[in-house]
């Protein structure tokens, strides 16, 4: 979708160099930050995609009424620009919106939106208020529905579980669909092409020639089990390290170490206990920009 160092990352904005989220290709890339001449080290970002992904909504498989009401929602902010300008505050430099959670009170008429807020840009914390992309798409949603919304946070591989077992009505947490969890969930429409990156200390030059998923596949796939790589519990970087079947990923002979959230797999690799991070590119970049400002 915490340790104090995630909820520190999340107070920084994300500045990113792509504008409008609702036809885009996932340019994100991070910098190497740091004072120049700093001897603390420094993350960055390998400006290739390793996968083509899409995220949407995983709504209430017993609510197909709800179901219809995300889709024409979406295709409504899609057509109307609000998507645009919603992404365009956290890629282009705008101000974001907080939305704040009502308490859960089942005598209410309420939406209650599964996610796991340790995903800068599209959820995470700015004191006890919820701040993303997904985020005020929620609270645009809720209004839009005449509903009191409701946010509840989680860890990520609980989201599509959570709904699945009707605690809540939609997972709203940069959910890339897959068939695994249409287990639990049927999804919306797509509404933001997504995709993998991969994060090394910045004085790492074995990607710096590679150009294209191809070539860093390869050169991912002659690791070995010595080397190790961190990704966010649950997510597609998960998959992409051990394996999927379902996403069409054959696995890494590197050893996948879990994480609770993004950031702390990139500090975790800076403090040198991992090598490297894969990560979808929009956290990818909002993560190492933080981490390398406080370096």
């Amino acid at each position: 979708m915490k340790k104090l160092l995630a909820a520190a990352l999340c107070a920084v904005l994300a500045v990113g160099t792509i504008a409008g989220c609702g036809s885009k290709d996932n340019n994100d890339t991070g910098n190497e930050g740091g004072s120049e001449g700093s001897s603390a080290k420094t993350a960055k970002v390998i400006d290739v995609d390793l996968t083509e992904e899409e995220y949407a909504f995983g709504v209430d498989k017993t609510q197909p009424e709800l179901l219809e009401q995300v889709n024409a929602f979406i295709g409504k902010i899609k057509e109307d620009g609000t998507l645009d300008e919603i992404c365009d505050k956290y890629f282009g430099g705008g101000d974001p919106t907080p939305v704040e959670s009502a308490e859960l009170d089942a005598s209410k008429d309420q939406l209650v939106v599964a996610t796991n807020a340790a995903f800068e840009p599209f959820e995470y914390m700015e004191g006890d208020k919820y701040v993303g992309i997904d985020m005020e798409i929620a609270a645009l949603l809720a209004e839009e529905l005449g509903q009191e919304l409701v946010i509840q946070n989680m860890d990520f591989d609980a989201v599509c579980l959570s709904v699945g077992q009707q605690k809540c009505d939609i997972a709203m947490a940069g959910l890339t669909v897959s068939e695994d969890r249409k287990e639990y969930v049927t999804f919306s429409e797509s509404y933001y092409q997504a995709s993998q990156r991969l994060i090394v200390p910045s004085d790492d030059t074995s990607f710096d020639d590679l150009t294209d998923a191809d070539s860093i596949a390869a050169a991912l796939a002659e690791l070995d089990s010595s080397v190790k790589i961190g990704v966010q519990q649950g997510t597609t970087g998960n998959s992409y390290v051990e394996g999927s079947e379902d996403l069409g990923f054959p696995g890494l002979e590197a050893t996948c170490q879990t994480y609770k959230n993004g950031s702390l797999a990139v500090q975790d690799m800076l403090n040198g206990n991992i090598d490297y991070v894969i990560i979808d590119a929009a956290p990818a970049a909002a993560i190492t920009e933080s981490i390398n400002e406080m370096q």
